[in-house]
């Protein structure tokens, strides 16, 4: 059973007992008050629902209360007269109250006791009222004052409770105890409105009371309880309610949303109060309760339809956008999320009947749709820009808010003081708009901008009126077509002949170009067609001015200006452009100025065609170039200026010329910055400065994986880049195939290659821990070298070395097999001492081979003798030295010995015979040793791809942009 009884400091507690009966059945005066450690000792009296009363009653008992509020181990008779004060109190009592109602709802059907004064739990029975009781509180107002006075019905009948000893054990809400039954109530009556009456009949309000009285405490009791009122009026109201959503400042300056709902002429905050809300009205002498019914359930059905957009509930009233899509982001973004959320719902919320409004006297936002409608059209050299944007009903030049937008100033002051907040998408969406276009008065792009222009109209954000052959740059199959010359040599392909349209295409817009066309597919010869085109065209020319002459002129030689082309190249390449040159296009008059010896008459370029010289001499002969003006300035291999501050891309820049192309099967080796140097060659300007282009692009493509600025950036310079690949347009290939090689390290090499790991993982942890990654570079570079040669061969690191590897004997073993079968190989290495290993094992074999690396004076003469003498099979190669510029279609075996750095190196090795002419199936063996760096170095390739696929064939710098993570799992 459960003992109730009032506790002198703690107020009404309850207990549990155990009390023994008699044997006529009755209640002895044995009895143990039991705990949750002691109840099992009486388990088969005990249920479920007694072992949780136990528990929560135990937690309201004085040892309890102590423990938990005191912290100090104290005896109960000392503990509350010396410490237990007021302040306290008011933290205990609600603490206990809320176990007392818990255990008193769960003992409905258990037997409950009154304690006696002294001390017999089960002193008195009482009961659990079966229903609740109301209450109806009176007011009687005369001249006087007003009396107020509460009455109770129970079971339909009014029950009397003053001065009947009633008692109230608990407060909020109340429970009363009269006679031999525990009374709780309707909506949640708080016992202290119904304790003074315990023992009172009424309390009498004095009239000099009456307005603050009936202001505070009897307008809350209408909203909350049943009232009678005489002398004063109370209204009952019913209106069609309007939920309203007002975009209020707080302290902090931030925007919140909070929910009103208007019913009539109030207005009522969500979640205040309760379904009845009054107000008071007082006029001259009389007062007014007006009592206004809100339906919850309709509030919260409009709260849903909030939520449903996207909005959740903060404290209160408050509301705000869901934090799945807010989480990452500022709090100036979230403010502004907010007004961009309203507009975006505005059409739908009103549609809702919801109400949207602001607060006076604060920043008033523009509230509505916002647009751009952007029209550009083609003029002679440029594209104007014809841009509006609408803000609501306001239209605004869209050229007046460049500032915000390149600066992301999301605030924009409309003509009448409102604040139209610019949509963040707008930032990355028309940024590269206002970076690219002219910066005065006129709005309008150059025509090299046409990636940017159709990057525009594709994703429907603007529209364009442009010329029809303009338009055909970004739809490469309808360039027009344009005859080969006659003194061409040779026939073009037909890749290689929409190349040679392609070229012409740019020449007639004066835009410069990059053909990016794979390894092996004759950039060579659709440059020499164009070039052989283009003096064709000036002999005609010529000939009509002759023509002329005979009728008007004397000498028209001034008129035919000389159309000297200049093409830089490295120095392999200069003997297969002239043996391109003599073959296909023989009319052409070339000079060769390079060599130590070399006449710096720069007059003399204009008695030639072309002028076929190297990186290097640009560099050093720049002063000397920058008088002329050629007509073409084309550059080969030109991902060698994909430096912008290296001396030789200066000095290429200072060139003067008319017409600008790039050569390259891989413009971007490094990284996406590659890009900047070449294009501004071609087409300065095209990409902004420098560092707009490392900021607006690079870092975010690169460091961030910026989808989007990748996208605008292909925009940006696709119509300026054609790139073809083997796969695209060379299918009468044979077939390539690549084998991946694995070799077990020889015992004593893994002995050597653990060691040296060891040395370089202890050293170069060390300096990142200590340094950072940045200034580990050149101890990793070097410890990553030694460990790939090592992987080669012991003997590239110490030439005392005198056991096996593994990867030589099984290179020398395949390479056996395929000699056997008549087969011509390229072997390629990067690491000359690894060459050099070979050709001492080949000398001392008889086995002859040709070998070609960066010293080798007589390389065309190298070459043609593996071409032409059948019995030399073998072609040791220096990767760097061989990679380009070389066509040994007569070898259908390639040997990579080791792993490069930049696949795209690897490729072009590959492609010196797997290129047109090509006629046997090419098998490509990459040899790795297991469990080496070598398969660290595959791995981390792999996972760098993504740029390459993007843009053109890009390659990623590989010690650059290694990761401390990566360093780490390369030295496992």
């Amino acid at each position: 059973m459960y003992s109730l009884l009032q506790h002198e400091y703690l107020g009404f507690v309850m207990e549990a007992y155990i009390v023994q009966l008699n044997p006529l059945g009755d209640f002895s005066l044995s009895y143990n008050r039991i705990f949750s450690h002691t109840a099992k000792e009486f388990d088969s009296f005990l249920d479920e629902t007694d072992y949780a009363i136990i528990k929560l009653l135990e937690e309201c008992d004085q040892e309890y209360i102590i423990r938990k509020f005191y912290k100090k181990p104290e005896r109960p008779a000392i503990f509350f007269p010396k410490y237990y004060d007021e302040k306290m109190h008011l933290v205990v009592r609600p603490y206990i109250e809320k176990r007392l109602l818990q255990a008193l709802n769960l003992a409905t059907d258990k037997a409950i006791f009154e304690m006696g004064k002294e001390g017999n739990p089960t002193w008195k029975r009482i009961k659990i009222a079966t229903e609740p009781a109301s209450v109806l509180f009176h007011f009687r107002r005369n001249e006087e004052g007003t009396r107020y006075f509460p009455t109770i019905k129970y079971l339909d009948k009014r029950i009397e409770f003053m001065f009947k000893d009633a008692q109230i054990i608990c407060n909020q809400p109340a429970w009363m105890l009269l006679e031999s039954t525990l009374h709780y109530f309707e909506e949640s009556v708080e016992g202290k409105k119904l304790q003074p009456f315990l023992n009172k009949r009424f309390i009498e309000i004095p009239r000099s009371s009456e307005p603050t009285y009936y202001q505070k405490f009897i307008t809350t009791l209408i909203e909350k309880h049943h009232v009678y009122a005489e002398g004063f009026d109370i209204i009952t109201e019913k209106y069609d309610a309007k939920p309203i959503l007002k975009v209020s400042e707080m302290w902090n300056r931030q925007l919140q949303l909070v929910l009103y709902f208007k019913y009539g002429t109030y207005i009522f905050p969500y979640r205040s109060g309760n379904k009845v809300s009054v107000t008071l009205e007082h006029k001259d002498d009389h007062y007014v309760f007006h009592r206004v019914k809100r339906s919850l359930q309709w509030e919260g059905a409009k709260v849903e339809e909030l939520q449903l957009l996207g909005l959740q509930s903060e404290d209160g009233a408050a509301f705000s956008i869901n934090k799945t899509s807010t989480e990452d982001v500022a709090d100036t973004e979230k403010l502004y999320s907010i007004l961009e959320w309203l507009s975006e719902h505005q059409q739908e919320l009103e549609d809702k009947g919801f109400v949207l409004e602001q607060n006076d006297g604060e920043k008033k936002y523009l509230i509505g749709t916002s647009k751009v409608s952007i029209d550009f059209k083609e003029n002679s050299d440029w594209f104007d820009i014809h841009a509006v944007v609408y803000f609501g009903t306001y239209e605004i030049p869209f050229i007046e808010l460049r500032n915000h937008i390149l600066n992301k100033i999301r605030e924009f002051v409309l003509p009448n003081g409102e604040i139209a907040i610019i949509p963040e998408a707008w930032f990355s969406q028309y940024g590269n708009l206002f970076s690219f276009s002219e910066s005065g008065n006129e709005f309008r792009l150059k025509k090299m901008h046409i990636g940017l222009v159709k990057d525009y109209t594709s994703d429907n954000l603007a529209t364009l009126t442009m010329d029809r052959k303009l338009e055909q740059l970004a739809n490469f199959d309808e360039i027009e077509d344009v005859s080969i010359a006659k003194a061409f040599k040779g026939e073009l392909r037909p890749y290689q002949k929409a190349g040679y349209n392609w070229f012409h295409f740019l020449r007639k817009y004066n835009f410069g170009g990059c053909l990016a066309d794979d390894m092996g597919l004759g950039k060579t010869i659709q440059t020499l067609a164009l070039l052989q085109k283009v003096k064709e065209e000036q002999q005609q020319k010529a000939e009509e001015i002759l023509q002329l002459d005979d009728k008007n002129f004397k000498d028209v030689s001034f008129k035919v200006e000389p159309l000297t082309t200049l093409i830089v190249m490295p120095t392999s390449l200069i003997h297969n452009w002239l043996s391109e040159a003599t073959k296909f296009t023989p009319s052409l008059s070339i000079f060769v100025y390079t060599g130590t010896d070399r006449d710096k008459n720069i007059n003399e370029f204009a008695k030639y065609d072309i002028v076929l010289t190297t990186y290097g001499i640009v560099r050093l002969d720049k002063d000397l170039f920058k008088d002329f003006y050629f007509h073409y300035i084309i550059l080969d291999e030109s991902q060698i200026i994909k430096n912008q501050s290296s001396k030789i891309a200066k000095a290429v820049k200072t060139l003067k010329c008319k017409y600008r192309l790039i050569l390259s099967g891989t413009p971007i080796e490094n990284s996406v910055e590659d890009l900047w140097s070449q294009m501004q060659f071609i087409n300065p300007g095209l990409l902004g400065n420098h560092t707009f282009f490392m900021d607006e692009f690079a870092t975010p493509i690169e460091k961030k994986k910026d989808q989007e600025k990748a996208d605008k950036l292909l925009a940006l310079i696709k119509p300026f880049v054609l790139r073809r690949t083997k796969k695209q347009v060379a299918t009468e290939l044979p077939e390539k195939v690549e084998h991946i090689y694995y070799s077990d390290m020889s015992v004593e090499q893994e002995k050597v290659y653990e060691e040296t790991k060891s040395y370089y993982r202890n050293q170069i942890l060390k300096l990142l821990t200590e340094q950072g990654i940045a200034k580990s570079q050149i101890h990793l570079l070097q410890g990553l070298t030694q460990l790939r040669q090592i992987a080669n061969h012991p003997k590239l690191v110490n030439s005392e070395y005198i056991d096996e590897s593994g990867k030589f004997t099984d290179v020398l073993h395949t390479l056996e097999n395929i000699l056997e079968k008549g087969h011509k190989v390229l072997v390629f290495s990067q690491f000359v001492k690894h060459l050099t290993l070979f050709r001492t094992y080949f000398d001392a074999h008889k086995i002859t081979y040709t070998y070609l690396d960066g010293q080798t004076q007589n390389r065309q003469e190298v070459v043609e003798t593996f071409r032409k003498d059948e019995s030399i099979q073998v072609f040791l190669i220096s990767i760097k030295a061989g990679g380009v510029g070389l066509n040994l279609t007569e070898a259908d075996y390639v040997f990579i010995l080791d792993p490069w750095w930049n696949p795209a190196v690897e490729q072009q090795a590959i492609d010196r015979t797997h290129r047109i002419g090509q006629t046997k199936s090419v098998f490509i063996y990459k040899f790795i040793t297991k469990n080496s760096v070598e398969e660290k170095i595959l791995a981390l390739q792999e996972r760098k791809k993504h740029l390459a696929e993007t843009f053109i064939g890009i390659e990623e710098s590989f010690v650059k942009s290694l990761t401390e993570e990566d360093i780490r799992a390369i030295l496992e």
